[in-house]
Parts: structure tokens; C-alpha cells; sequence
């Protein structure tokens, strides 16, 4: 939202993301009331950014808790098909981080 892409935006374009994968792996336990980073980063996307995967690393204590991996893309919510994403969207895509294993497809 800080970066632009909020509900108002969302709504005006009649897009929503959508999750067609997602996987988690677990490497420690984490309770109610624990402070956690999640540090998020993409690892591969297409050019457009139609359609990219994210990997959300998670740490609790500096330690590694979960590393959860999601391949997105955008539909229009009329529609009930996939849909490119303004070029704000694009913008803001261009502007996260990428993985070191970061390519694009």
C-alpha cells in the first residue's frame, strides 16, 4: 500500500491478485506474540509482471522461522481472467527487490 498499489487503486482497475501456488516451509516454531521481519523478495517474472513469484523469508530472533514461496498473478474482477497490471503496477514491481536466484520468464 505505502508503494501505491492500495484497495482504492485496485478497485479502480478492477483487479485483484491472485495466488495460483503457494508453498511453505517451516523451519521454526513461532508463537502469539512474537516479533517477526519478513523480508520479501521476487524470484523470477515476467517482463510485464503479468504474472511473478515471491518469496517471503521469515525470521523471529534473527533466526530463520518460514520461507513461504507464492506464484501471483493479476485478474480482472469482472472479467474472471488474468489481466496485465497498469504501469504503475509495473513500476512498483521494478522497484522490489530481487532474489539472487532472480530471473525472469
Amino acid at each position: 500500500m505505502e508503494n501505491g498499489i492500495t484497495p482504492h487503486e485496485l478497485h479502480a482497475h478492477r483487479l485483484g491478485p491472485i495466488l495460483l501456488r503457494e508453498e511453505c516451509v517451516f523451519r521454526r516454531e513461532i508463537k502469539f506474540g512474537d516479533k517477526v521481519e519478513i523480508d520479501l523478495q521476487i524470484s523470477k517474472a515476467r517482463n510485464n509482471f503479468l504474472r511473478w513469484s515471491i518469496r517471503h523469508t521469515i525470521l523471529r530472533n534473527g533466526e530463520l522461522s518460514a520461507i513461504i514461496n507464492v506464484d501471483g498473478s493479476w485478474i480482472h474482477l469482472d472479467r474472471r481472467k488474468m489481466a496485465m497490471p497498469p504501469q504503475s503496477f509495473v513500476d512498483v514491481f521494478n522497484t522490489m527487490p530481487k532474489a539472487e536466484d532472480f530471473h525472469w520468464i
